[in-house]
């Protein structure tokens, strides 16, 4: 191990990540930006009735005579599932629902789709991805090297939710996003070489410079239309209501498995294949670090778990080796290339390409965004 590898002494995330920094009694700097910067506003999402009352009316207002008044794409996670519960059940609001169907469900995130859109007797919108365009871009994307490999069917729910708004011409649009469960953000320099994933500039060049792949049915976006003119044109605003009220994950869970029979997948992103076999097995072994660190972190920080329950989760692997073997005979059954070639590309050296991309402007946006207190997440 690298005589320099250092671990915060408040939460578990570690010098894989290169830019951490810690104080004089080893905090990181991310435990640090949210005690000063994040808790005294959010309180545990406590105190914000008010403000979330005045929210949750002006979504009303907007829809008054329309089918619909807000957007929610519906994973199948468990942050996604209860935004729609409280939606529906708690607030009354009229969501669009849609999934995105990139071809790497597991059978248990769609048994919780349906089982919560049929209690609540909300329309579910499927988008079906094809899966022969996603293919050759997901095989793209392998061989660049880059960690950020699930950018294809990423940018695609991006753009469905530009394209959705658009057409339905609803100004609100429901994320699932929430402090509580998510406060630290995979870190930048886990992905290094990458483009943001809503950058239609990245996407594209990745595509020609590995196959020159074409795509006819995939739908783009770009980060001026999601983060500029949507937003400030068109004036569709992005909400982060969990935010606004107080939970734990454990009492998310419950609720969940109490009204629908909620089953949970283990670990955050573990309700899709490709996911689950990324953050399971292909960061950690090509990479060097595990993307549990930030997810384990954020609920240390918020006072969910010890940090000593925390260290003794990250002892054992994220899936033992027999399921990763299966993981990874799947993947490459699917993608219909060899496991020879699979294995080729995550022994790739660790020297990238460089991909046109619209980083900076990104960079820009984020920043402002958090200027404007509308970006509470820890990033860096």
């Amino acid at each position: 191990m690298d005589k320099n590898y250092q671990v915060c002494t408040h939460c578990v995330m570690d010098t894989t990540d290169s830019n951490l920094t810690f104080d004089e009694n080893g905090v990181c700097d991310r435990c640090r930006e949210y005690e000063q910067h994040i808790l005294p506003w959010w309180n545990h999402g406590k105190g914000h009735e008010v403000e979330l009352k005045a929210i949750l009316e002006q979504v009303r207002i907007s829809g008054k005579g329309k089918k619909y008044d807000c957007i929610l794409g519906l994973s199948g996670g468990l942050d996604s599932c209860y935004m729609l519960h409280l939606a529906v059940k708690e607030w009354g609001l009229r969501p669009f629902v849609f999934h995105i169907d990139a071809g790497w469900n597991l059978p248990v995130a769609e048994e919780n789709i349906k089982k919560l859109c049929d209690k609540l007797n909300v329309h579910l919108h499927i988008q079906k991805l094809d899966f022969e365009e996603l293919k050759q871009m997901q095989i793209a994307f392998f061989k660049t090297g880059h960690a950020g490999l699930d950018v294809p069917q990423d940018h695609a729910f991006i753009a469905q939710i530009d394209k959705y708004s658009e057409e339905l011409g609803v100004k609100y649009i429901l994320n699932g996003y929430n402090i509580c469960t998510e406060i630290v953000a995979d870190p930048e320099s886990w992905f290094d070489g990458a483009g943001p994933t809503a950058d239609k500039t990245y996407v594209k060049d990745v595509l020609k410079k590995h196959g020159n792949v074409k795509t006819k049915n995939y739908i783009y976006t770009t980060g001026f239309k999601h983060k500029f003119v949507l937003p400030y044109i068109k004036g569709v605003k992005t909400l982060q209501l969990l935010n606004y009220v107080p939970f734990t994950k454990a009492e998310m869970l419950a609720t969940l498995q109490r009204e629908y029979d909620y089953k949970p997948y283990g670990q955050k992103h573990f309700e899709d294949l490709l996911t689950k076999f990324l953050e399971a097995w292909w960061l950690p072994t090509r990479f060097g670090y595990d993307i549990r660190r930030a997810q384990l972190s954020s609920l240390i920080i918020t006072g969910q778990m010890s940090r000593e329950e925390a260290l003794e989760i990250l002892k054992n692997p994220p899936a033992s080796d027999e399921e990763c073997k299966k993981m990874f005979d799947e993947v490459a059954e699917k993608l219909v290339i060899s496991k020879e070639e699979l294995m080729s590309y995550h022994k790739l050296p660790k020297k990238y390409l460089h991909y046109k991309n619209n980083a900076w402007a990104f960079k820009i946006g984020i920043r402002l965004y958090q200027l404007l207190g509308l970006d509470k997440r820890i990033r860096k």
